[in-house]
C-alpha cells in the first residue's frame, strides 16, 4: 500500500472513530499511546484536529492540556471564544505509534475538516 492510501485508510478509521465526552471535571483516561485527534463542539463541529508529539502520558495529556489551558488551541481559540471543553465538548482519536504518519494524518484531516482554529504558527497579539 502507498503512503498516501495508508494515511487515507488512517483518516477514515479516526472519523469513524469512537466519540468521547470530555469529562466534567477530573483527568481523561482514553490512552497512553501517542496519536491524532479531533476536537469537537457540542453540535459535532470540528474545532481543531491534533497530534501528540511523544509526551509520557500521550492522548490523555495532550487533551488534558487544551482542558487545562495549556495548548495553544486553547490560548489561540478557547478562551477568546469563551470555550470549555469539559463536560461540553466531544473528541475522537487513534493511537498512531510512527511520528510521520501522525503528522500526515493531523494535516489531511485538518485539511479535510477544515476546523475552526488550526495551528499557523501565529502568535496571540498581546493587548
Amino acid at each position: 500500500m502507498k503512503e498516501q492510501e495508508k494515511i487515507l485508510v488512517l483518516h477514515k478509521k479516526l472519523v469513524a472513530s469512537k466519540s468521547h465526552k470530555f469529562p466534567c471535571k477530573g483527568k481523561i483516561e482514553v490512552s497512553i499511546k501517542q496519536g491524532v485527534y479531533i476536537v469537537y463542539n457540542n453540535k459535532k463541529t470540528p474545532l481543531h484536529v491534533g497530534k501528540t508529539n511523544d509526551g509520557k502520558n500521550g492522548l490523555d495529556q495532550r487533551l488534558l492540556n487544551h482542558v487545562r489551558n495549556q495548548s495553544s488551541f486553547s490560548k489561540l481559540y478557547m478562551q477568546i471564544n469563551n470555550v470549555s471543553l469539559r463536560d461540553w465538548g466531544e473528541f475522537q482519536f487513534i493511537e498512531i505509534e510512527d511520528a510521520r504518519e501522525r503528522s500526515l494524518l493531523e494535516a489531511l484531516t485538518a485539511g479535510l475538516l477544515c476546523p475552526l482554529h488550526i495551528g499557523t504558527g501565529v502568535k496571540k497579539q498581546k493587548k
